[in-house]
């Protein structure tokens, strides 16, 4: 512990990373300026250049004991690809050199076939290419033993030149919300902003178990999530984990967390334990959407190195435990320039803010109109074990604004000039405290798309998703409202009208058009239910029937206008996404089965026949003996007989859904076939282990895993 009280964060933060001050060491002046030009305007990278960034960063690297180099990149699989090259070749003289060119920098191979690509590549067209996203820098990851490999962040590409990851379309995205908010910048009078950037700032929730339960759990290590348990005698209920002192073993963990993550440059900002027992939360400070998405990551990837060192399982499920809140990872995004302007930054008179209103109102307008999309930037199998509990948002749609923006466009919305609310105080009645100026908004939980004040929040994220399909879905119908709200004001002012008046008019026209989205009440009531029909928005409760959009006219249009994903590459998403959420529950209710037959029949069926000879023994003493012993063992007999039933139940549902070979008609199989069977089984389960003797259940129990010392 006490390295920790002398450590210094300035000493190593970004210790690992190739940052503008490395840069600046390592390369010569021009090379420099001219690296830095090339980043800011997102031109191609000349190979000269390209030759002189990779000698400074071998050269860097090598000196911090690095031996290998990676293109890094993320396929469509949630997770970060790698393939390690060394930097050693050999002379003619059989002499070792130290060599790292320029176009192995730039661009590398891999193979295609082998990760998800929705039938863009087959096992004979195995090629497939990773290229360097300059934007993004290279940093140095260790292994157990302090070896070091320099990563390369890289998108990840077809042979055929359609993408095969998540960076790509991330990229793009930022390329078409950049062109079209500078647009309607430059019409309303901007000249000075260049770029303009959506930065985020991902909250990333995860739970921590003991390393020696997770190992004793098939499910856990199958499948991400305890597949069985019965509720512990205590969960949540008490509210009385939420910001509690953070017990010593995990606060240790969150200390050598931050140390590594601080090493990669990875502003870790806050911590602390969430709602559910052993369930915790750590938010990095906002950065660049691409950067954000790259350090999202390495944190969770960290989180779970860090675990293991410390005999703790991460676990980045998004519902690991029944009866207790699941993990999201919540988005919270806006839109900078790089004159260092928030453009969702209300200011002290919103309604009169004409950039913060068009732009707030663009936001809204494309969840509106795209509310099936940004439902499925949030969809997985995983995640539809958390939305619409009361701990997580409803599949509902909506948009939170606060009450003040929201009686500013109600009063726009009439035809009347809002009027700027004097700033309120908080009084805590004591002579003490100081008056505490209220926020814009107060915070409504239940949201799933919340106005905090100069962001949105978009809760529905699961917690091992990546960031990048939430992020490309906003960017995108951002950018296509911008690229609407831009057009009218030129089409208004070139028939004459006065650009104010124009722009008043486009205001209150947006907020009539899509004021249905606007909710600020509690969305996990039955009366949001009933109200949100009534106002036709949308609901989907599945994720298979949330991916189905990306098929629609509608929604390939937007992608294709916006040039951020062709038909093909949407196409090739869709069938990945499905396939992915088949494959998924397959692999939990196969490990349900093996769990069932292997561990718990046998365990409970031992307990039976032990109760039965304990009965017989009673019974032989005094036959009035062993009431209560009879009553157990009829209750034992039947659950056993049950789950046996069941497992059988959910043997055929599987054999079934595997006999389907239209992969979208496999996938409903396994919604609407495989997982009730599961469930069922469930049921049967967790009642059992509640009347079985505790040294007899094969595993661990909630209470056991939950409440670890």
């Amino acid at each position: 512990m006490a390295y920790y009280e002398r450590l210094n964060i300035k000493d190593i933060f970004q210790e690992e990373v190739f940052t503008d001050e490395v840069m600046q060491r390592y390369m010569s002046e021009d090379a420099y300026r001219a690296l830095k030009d090339v980043i800011a305007r997102g031109d191609e990278l000349p190979r000269s250049l390209a030759d002189e960034v990779a000698a400074a960063m071998k050269t860097w690297a090598v000196e911090k004991g690095a031996t290998h180099f990676t293109h890094w990149f993320q396929p469509m699989t949630e997770y970060t690809a790698e393939k390690h090259d060394s930097f050693i070749s050999v002379d003619k003289d059989g002499k070792v050199l130290l060599e790292f060119s320029g176009k192995s920098l730039s661009k590398g191979e891999a193979d295609a076939s082998s990760f998800p690509s929705g039938g863009i590549r087959a096992t004979f067209e195995a090629r497939g290419y990773t290229v360097w996203d300059c934007s993004s820098p290279a940093f140095i990851k260790r292994s157990k033993g302090g070896a070091g490999v320099l990563c390369i962040p890289t998108a990840f590409c077809a042979y055929t030149g359609e993408a095969l990851d998540k960076k790509t379309p991330l990229l793009r995205s930022m390329n078409v919300l950049n062109r079209e908010v500078l647009r309607l910048l430059r019409i309303l009078g901007d000249n000075e902003t260049k770029k303009v950037t959506p930065v985020v700032g991902g909250e990333q929730e995860y739970f921590l178990i003991d390393k020696n339960h997770y190992m004793q759990r098939e499910d856990l290590k199958y499948a991400g999530r305890t597949l069985f348990g019965a509720p512990p005698a205590k969960g949540q209920e008490k509210s009385d984990q939420y910001y509690a002192t953070i017990r010593d073993r995990v606060a240790f963990f969150m200390e050598d967390l931050n140390r590594e993550l601080w090493k990669l440059g990875i502003a870790a900002k806050t911590e602390h334990n969430e709602v559910a027992p052993a369930q915790h939360e750590l938010a990095p400070i906002f950065t660049s959407a691409n950067i954000a998405t790259d350090q999202n990551q390495l944190i969770m990837e960290t989180m779970k190195k860090v675990a293991e060192k410390h005999d703790l399982a991460c676990l980045l499920h998004e519902k690991p435990f029944n009866g207790v809140n699941g993990s999201g990872k919540h988005n919270n995004w806006s839109i900078m320039t790089d004159t260092g302007v928030n453009l969702l930054e209300p200011g002290s008179n919103p309604a009169e803010n004409r950039i913060f209103m068009l732009m707030i109102l663009a936001v809204i307008a494309g969840v509106d109109e795209y509310a099936d999309l940004v439902r499925m930037s949030a969809a997985s199998a995983g995640n539809d074990n958390r939305l619409g509990g009361n701990e997580a948002p409803p599949s509902i749609i909506s948009v939170f604004v606060g009450n003040d923006l929201y009686s500013a466009f109600e009063t726009l919305k009439e035809g009347k000039t809002a009027v700027t609310k004097v700033k309120e105080y908080i009084k805590m009645g004591l002579p003490s405290f100081p008056k505490l100026k209220k926020d814009n908004t107060d915070r409504n939980r239940t949201s799933p798309f919340a106005f905090t004040g100069n962001k949105f929040e978009f809760r529905m994220v699961g917690s091992s998703a990546s960031l990048a399909t939430s992020i490309i879905v906003l960017d995108t119908i951002t950018a296509e409202m911008v690229r609407r709200i831009a057009d009218e004001i030129e089409e208004k002012t070139k028939a004459g009208e006065d650009l104010d008046h124009a722009l008043s008019e486009i205001i209150v026209s947006y907020i009539r058009a899509h004021g249905r989205i606007i909710y600020n009440g509690n969305n996990y009531s039955k009366e949001w239910v009933e109200e949100a029909k009534r106002r036709g928005l949308h609901m989907t409760s599945n994720s298979l029937d949330a991916f189905k959009c990306m098929l629609d006219k509608d929604i390939v249009n937007l992608y294709e206008r916006n040039g951020v994903l062709s038909e093909k590459e949407l196409t090739s998403r869709y069938e990945i996404f499905v396939e992915n959420y088949a494959k998924t529950v397959n692999i939990e209710a196969l490990a349900m089965r093996n769990i069932a037959r292997k561990q718990i029949l046998p365990a409970v069926m031992r307990t039976e026949g032990k109760l039965a000879a304990y009965l017989k023994d009673l019974r032989e003493i005094n036959q009035k003996f062993g009431a209560a012993d009879e009553r157990l063992l009829a209750e034992t007999d039947k659950l056993i007989d049950e789950t046996d039933r069941r497992t059988t139940d959910l043997e055929h549902a599987l054999a079934k859904a595997k006999s389907i070979e239209n992969f979208e008609k496999q996938a409903e199989c396994y919604r609407d076939k495989v997982l009730v069977a599961m469930n069922r089984l469930r049921e049967s389960v967790d009642k059992l282990e509640l009347i079985t003797e505790k040294k007899e259940w094969p595993f661990p129990s909630y209470g056991d895993i939950l409440f670890y010392e």
